[in-house]
């Protein structure tokens, strides 16, 4: 197979035009993973904080989806995202996500499934849905 045809990767994002380390390159799994877990939890103390003394069982989605939902549509990230120095941006450069991108990528996020099968640039179902990546905002450690 000659060099033009080949559809191997060096890193993740290299098909996108990302670099593959530090600022706009593609966010790990984990990473990932890290901010939803730490956004799960900050909805469920928020979602409490109105059903207090009662736990707030299904009321902790609500509050997950909503909070995602809007931040992803107008700032690209979440508490969580924010936190890790991560962001959700469109492959197309524009600067926001919106609302029609967010709503239904967060739904998709929600299910777990689609969010965790990625392609070899380290996009999940609902980020390919929705030409979205994940990607660092901050400079990443060198490994060693």
């Amino acid at each position: 197979m000659t060099d033009e045809h080949r559809t191997e990767r060096s890193w993740p994002g290299e098909n996108l035009g990302l670099p593959e380390h530090g600022p706009g390159s593609v966010a790990s799994l984990g990473t990932r993973a890290l901010a939803f877990a730490i956004d799960a939890v900050l909805a469920a103390l928020v979602a409490g904080l109105f059903t207090a003394p009662e736990l707030p069982k299904n009321w902790s989605l609500l509050s997950w989806f909503v909070m995602t939902a809007g931040m992803v549509a107008f700032f690209g990230f979440t508490p969580g995202m924010a936190v890790l120095g991560i962001r959700v941006a469109r492959v197309d450069g524009a600067s926001m996500v919106g609302v029609v991108r967010a709503v239904p990528r967060t739904v998709l996020t929600g299910l777990i499934l689609p969010a965790v099968v990625a392609d070899a640039d380290g996009r999940g179902w609902h980020d390919r849905l929705f030409g979205t990546v994940v990607v660092r905002t901050r400079g990443q450690a060198a490994a060693r």
